[in-house]
């Protein structure tokens, strides 16, 4: 049976099914979250206004048995943080679910004229709309609790207190197997274009689905074994390596040593605290308080089902209890190095503070760090820290302002030092000590996301080849060629962490090809990948060209142009006509 488009209205309360057309039907996840975008959402409407939609959509592979680490869900729409084009996606039960009901999307348009809040449960027959008003004001520990007692088994996608104020910071929340929330699609604000359609929660029961049917199955099967193989033996993605043993966290030694990790608020590229807050610390705290036969804490957690990575973690209390998961490298370095905190507990309860309240937590912790340096709080003051997020959850006029993101938040305390481009913060790598992760922060149709085109992998860990980070050279093609392959990895519903080993391994490359090949029926090779994904990336900068947005958004902030960073001392100093022709060929057909 053909997959469906699922078009729920929330003004009349009505939900349709619709087939695939024809302009959509090639593409999934990230790909068709944007393609809708850009036909059926005006590029100049206010994000918060009526005319701006949210768009679910599971990738290519998603829902297929035993394809790995593919369990990725796309949101996206019109940003309230940058003002343009947004995807962002996560882990959690959601996408799998969504895709055995045969859908390949969920529109979620209109406002409710009554004024009222909705839980949607999707199942094989349909969609109801259930009042939600017992779960307003709750944030998502409680509603996951409440929920997955009603509805078993099922995803659980929703918004804590942020996403009811529609803050411009809210991001959306996806449970994982132990029905805990903090899978987020967090970057962009895409919980507060979810909370103006009146929608708090939405159930996604896959019983007695269609499932994902697949067109070529000897080809599919084909590539899932070469990619299986490819991520069970590189060092960072096999049983045993990097990633597994000790999470995204073990970059924080690497990058700090690497003089790339921005430091009380972007002031420099070092924290003498980085050891306390790593991978290796994590994990040391985990076997510590773990010793129990009922211990939770547990380092090579799945995001979601069939993930065989498992770079997650289960961060415990100290009985040994869970207290959140995870904490992750971007979240140790947001909540940690970046305030000047290098407490794991603090760094851990306001990971769960984030997850609870619906605050992504890289912006959250770039938006404190900002507040301390306009003097709300002193580096390093983590007790202080963690009281804000009470601020934001009961929605006092500081908790506002903080949930807004970091450009308001600078604005409010006067603050020169602001690391964002379009209206975006910087994740957690330096762009004035590794060059290529800057051209994507300041071309990306997305706003500062590393995940965007993640030139960290040849520029530190020398996957796809060793690249000095320091340099400018070729950094603007190196760029554009890995947003391109990442929009295409984004739109198959694979962890982006396949990227490591299919750069190194050529067969894994090929394998991830041929299971969309075999899914869909399409005739896509390695070959295909990048200039697929270019064609991702022509529609999303179309969009915010239409929004309004120039060249002139496509730059780093001043205060790296003219300050140097330590310990190498560097300035920004690509330039803007190089990064002018990062995507010069949209409009010169190239």
């Amino acid at each position: 049976m053909p997959k469906k488009i699922l078009r729920i209205n929330m003004t009349d309360k009505k939900a349709t099914y619709e087939d695939v057309p024809e302009k959509w039907s090639r593409w999934a996840g990230r790909a068709l979250t944007s393609a809708i975008t850009f036909d059926e959402v005006e590029p100049t409407c206010h994000p918060l206004g009526p005319n701006n939609k949210l768009v679910i959509a599971p990738g290519w592979v998603t829902g297929t048995p035993a394809a790995p680490s593919s369990g990725r869900t796309s949101f996206g729409g019109k940003s309230p943080l940058t003002g343009g084009i947004k995807e962002a996606n996560a882990g959690g039960l959601s996408g799998q679910k969504i895709a055995k009901l045969g859908l390949a999307a969920i529109i979620l348009e209109g406002h409710p004229k009554d004024g009222k809040w909705y839980t949607l449960v999707l199942n094989r027959n349909g969609v109801e709309f259930k009042d939600a008003a017992p779960l307003m004001g709750k944030g998502m520990y409680e509603i996951d609790e409440i929920l997955g007692k009603t509805y078993p088994n099922t995803a659980i996608i929703g918004i804590g207190q942020a996403g009811e104020m529609k803050l411009s910071n809210a991001g959306i929340s996806v449970n994982d197997s132990e029905n805990h929330p903090g899978r987020y699609a967090g970057r962009g604000g895409m919980g507060a274009v979810m909370g103006v359609r009146g929608v708090k929660a939405i159930v996604v029961d896959d019983t007695g689905g269609p499932g994902v049917e697949i067109a070529d199955k000897e080809t599919f099967e084909a590539g899932r074994k070469k990619l299986t193989e490819a991520i069970l033996s590189h060092d960072l993605t096999k049983k045993g390596g990097g990633l597994p043993s000790y999470g995204t966290a073990i970059l924080v030694n690497i990058i700090n040593e690497a003089g790339g990790l921005p430091t009380r608020n972007f002031s420099t590229g070092q924290f003498e605290g980085a050891a306390k807050i790593s991978g290796e610390a994590i994990a040391e705290v985990i076997e510590q308080r773990c010793q129990g036969a009922d211990s939770e804490g547990t380092m090579g957690h799945a995001c979601h089902p069939g993930c065989i990575i498992k770079c997650s973690n289960v961060y415990p209390d100290e009985s040994g209890k869970h207290l959140v998961s995870c904490v992750e490298y971007e979240t140790a370095w947001a909540l940690g190095a970046n305030c000047g905190i290098d407490d794991l507990d603090y760094v851990a309860q306001m990971t769960r503070e984030c997850n609870d309240v619906g605050l992504d937590t890289i912006e959250a912790g770039n938006t404190i760090a900002v507040a301390m340096e306009g003097g709300l709080l002193e580096f390093g003051d983590g007790a202080g820290a963690l009281n804000l997020f009470d601020e934001v959850r009961k929605g006092t006029p500081l908790g506002r302002i903080i949930g807004q993101g970091v450009e308001a938040t600078a604005k409010a305390f006067g603050v020169y030092r602001v690391p964002t481009v379009k209206g975006q913060s910087m994740p957690a790598y330096e762009p004035r000590a590794i060059k290529g992760i800057g051209v994507t922060y300041a071309t990306t149709p997305m706003g500062a996301d590393h995940t965007a085109g993640y030139t960290i992998a040849p520029e530190i860990a020398g996957v796809g080849g060793k690249v000095d980070p320091l340099t400018d050279e070729g950094k603007a093609d190196l760029s554009l060629t890995f947003q391109a392959a990442t929009a295409f990895i984004d739109s198959t519903g694979y962890c982006l962490f396949i990227a490591f080993p299919i750069l190194d391994i050529a067969t894994g490359w090929a394998g991830m090809a041929e299971t969309v090949a075999g899914v869909t029926g399409m005739a896509v090779t390695g070959d295909d990948v990048v200039p697929m994904g270019k064609e991702i990336l022509k529609m999303e900068r179309l969009f915010n060209e239409q929004a309004g947005f120039t060249s002139e958004r496509d730059r780093i902030p001043e205060f790296m142009r003219e300050e140097a960073l330590p310990p190498h001392n560097v300035t920004w100093t690509i330039t803007n006509e190089e990064l002018d022709q990062v995507y010069s060929w949209v409009h010169n057909g190239s």
